[in-house]
């Protein structure tokens, strides 16, 4: 009996990065390409659509970022297993990701040998981290290191990256579904809750923690 192809999503906003990945798993013969998304609001709603095995889910996708993105899609289709691939390998990054719900982790530039091995691992219902995370990610846990706790909520946490992206608190408004003054307070609160009072300091700090790229 010949078992059925791992469905995969792919979620990535570089349109060559994103066909190069398809053209890549397409040649695999245990994997088929089910849809592509730019954007995290599309991969969710494709995932929940056309109910892949494994989406891949780049952290760095605009308007809601791929962490984001991963924990939403969790909420409504936990049989969905989910595979970051970013460049950020700092733990916070890596902490975010694992509680979202990611089951793999992968690191930009290990090549399609090592995605095409975190994503047979996940399907398994197994958790894959590139070696340059797994080593202090194990560390950490053995250490009873508490990771850096994340203060915003996930509407805050959408909010920021948009200011991080650069849109007014109008505009960031329109794709929300929220009035501007409702963004305006959410701004004042990240700030008071950061103690960050300048938007460039809000930037940085989206940058730092992964939130924006």
């Amino acid at each position: 009996m010949v078992e059925r192809p791992i469905r995969v999503l792919l979620a990535e906003d570089h349109r060559v990065v994103r066909e190069g990945l398809c053209r890549l798993l397409a040649d695999q013969d245990d994997m088929r390409v089910v849809a592509e998304a730019s954007d995290g609001q599309e991969a969710i709603e494709l995932a929940e659509a056309k109910g892949p095995d494994v989406v891949v889910m780049d952290v760095g996708l605009p308007g809601l970022n791929g962490i984001e993105a991963s924990r939403r899609l969790q909420r409504t289709r936990p049989d969905i297993r989910v595979v970051i691939l970013t460049m950020h390998d700092d733990a916070t990054t890596v902490d975010r990701a694992l509680r979202a719900g990611a089951r793999g982790f992968v690191m930009k530039g290990r090549g399609v040998e090592t995605l095409c091995e975190a994503i047979r691992t996940v399907h398994r219902g197994e958790v894959y981290l590139s070696p340059e995370v797994s080593d202090y990610v194990v560390q950490g846990y053995l250490s009873g290191a508490n990771p850096e706790q994340d203060p915003l909520t996930e509407r805050e946490r959408e909010v920021l990256q948009l200011v991080a992206e650069g849109y007014t608190s109008d505009e960031i408004a329109e794709r929300t579904g929220l009035r501007p003054k409702t963004v305006r307070n959410y701004r004042t609160a990240i700030m008071d809750k950061l103690s960050i009072h300048t938007t460039a300091g809000l930037v940085r700090y989206a940058l730092r923690h992964g939130i924006a790229t």
